[in-house]
């Protein structure tokens, strides 16, 4: 059977076993329509089913989450754990709580885990978790009992030298506080290294909080540097306002750009001076408050409820909400709006359509398994420091993190050229990535 029907039939399989979990099957086809020339050139790989046991989690965990809120009414949720693949060492990736979770969302998340995981060089595997649980609106008391009841069942399936979870959607420092606390209480185990993303006062990184957005401009800095240019004047759309929005905004600012949009859920502000970090961080990381509340500290900016942020003509963009964002249609208004530079920050946030716009376009384009790679990269910098005792300075840890993004940039930029495809992030990354884990599989045997 030639190779293209052969992932055509593994891919039928994947479908026809997770049904209806159209996430994990857009990132299984994704990584599939690049692997190609790769078990071409090793036919080792398909003899022993690297493909087709890479798609199937080695472990799914799936619980029940019953909590009380303020009220006294109980509340049940659901908790998931997918560990996916433990080939280049313990499960790593985070936990996202979010109304929209469910188990679909978690596998494609692990499954993105595995290959970015790989990519940063560091001895981490891929997994995913999280729950339907949505924390908006939640006082700290009712979000401290829900992550206390989730963290009362998951304890029992994670350990440094076995799974490391770490924060994503709906879960900041406050919630890996709280679900520290009660692994600690449980075990009765100071084990720093179970969860990353810590406060500083209690084993916690620098760079950590900073990391995804921080690197995914790394990237883009790369990106740009390989054209002969740099960020230093470019115009700039984020999208989010979140964690690793903010801080990608930050860090474009330090280079040299401008973000002149960001958005939440409810629209899109758009400050042609530049979005005033000071003003958004306070409404977002202390306030908690909606992004139509930025116009109210600068009266000159514009807030357009239920917009489209892609609208705004720009030259870089950094896609960091949530998956799946970026349509055809938003990817044809980016080109037309004159961006050349595409760089994921959140995880798979342009649509396969949106992706292949860009590419007919020649707008350079990264995907988040290589571009978003910054923050788990710092959440094994912090497992490194918990298991020798250690902290690190800021400065250091910020190095750190741009040498590993840098080689990042590097591996994806000559897997691609290596494979025919010169300036194709995305077969370069799912490439690189894909044979780190394979040639780990093989050397480990059929298990």
């Amino acid at each position: 059977m030639a190779i293209r029907e052969k992932l055509e039939s593994v891919f039928a399989g994947v479908v026809q076993r997770n049904p209806g979990e159209k996430e994990f099957h857009q990132a299984v086809r994704e990584v599939l329509d690049s692997v190609a020339p790769a078990l071409a050139r090793h036919p080792e790989y398909a003899d022993a089913k690297i493909i087709e046991r890479i798609c199937e989690p080695e472990r799914q965990i799936i619980f029940r989450v019953p909590w009380a809120d303020d009220r006294g009414e109980v509340h049940v949720n659901r908790g998931f754990r997918v560990e996916f693949n433990s080939a280049l060492g313990p499960y790593k990736g985070g936990l996202r709580f979010h109304p929209s979770v469910y188990l679909g969302i978690i596998k494609f998340l692990g499954f993105e885990q595995i290959f970015k995981n790989a990519l940063t060089g560091m001895p981490i595997g891929g997994g995913k978790g999280g729950s339907d649980f949505d924390p908006k609106g939640r006082s700290d008391r009712e979000v401290m009992r829900f992550c206390q009841s989730f963290m009362t069942e998951l304890y029992r399936h994670i350990g440094e030298h076995t799974d490391v979870p770490a924060g994503d959607i709906g879960v900041g420092g406050r919630e890996i506080g709280f679900l520290f606390g009660q692994y600690k209480r449980i075990t009765n185990r100071y084990e720093s290294g179970v969860l990353t993303g810590k406060g500083l006062a209690y084993g916690g990184a620098q760079v950590r909080t900073e990391a995804t957005g921080y690197g995914a401009v790394f990237f883009a800095e790369e990106m740009l540097r390989t054209a002969g240019e740099s960020m230093d004047g470019k115009r700039v759309v984020v999208s989010g306002s979140g964690n690793v929005a903010i801080y990608a905004i930050e860090k474009v600012h330090q280079l040299g750009g401008t973000v002149v949009a960001c958005s939440d859920s409810s629209g899109y502000v758009l400050d042609e001076k530049g979005i005033d970090l000071e003003v958004l961080k306070d409404l977002k990381e202390v306030r908690r408050g909606r992004i139509s509340e930025y116009v109210q500290a600068r009266p000159h900016a514009t807030f357009v409820a239920g917009g489209n942020v892609w609208e705004v003509p720009c030259e870089v963009a950094i896609p960091s909400a949530t998956q799946n964002e970026i349509s055809a249609e938003s990817a044809a208004a980016l080109v037309a709006g004159g961006c050349a530079v595409v760089v994921e920050g959140a995880n798979m946030p342009t649509t396969p359509e949106g992706v292949r716009v860009f590419e007919q376009a020649g707008v350079r384009f990264a995907p988040g398994k290589a571009a978003n790679a910054g923050g788990v990269a710092t959440s094994a910098l912090e497992m490194q420091q918990n298991a020798s005792r250690d902290s690190w300075t800021f400065e250091h840890s910020e190095q750190k993190l741009r040498t590993i993004m840098q080689d990042i940039h590097a591996r994806c930029y000559a897997t691609a050229e290596e494979y025919g495809m010169p300036g194709n992030y995305v077969a370069g990354a799912n490439i690189d990535g894909f044979r780190r884990v394979a040639d780990a599989m093989l050397a480990q045997g059929l298990i």
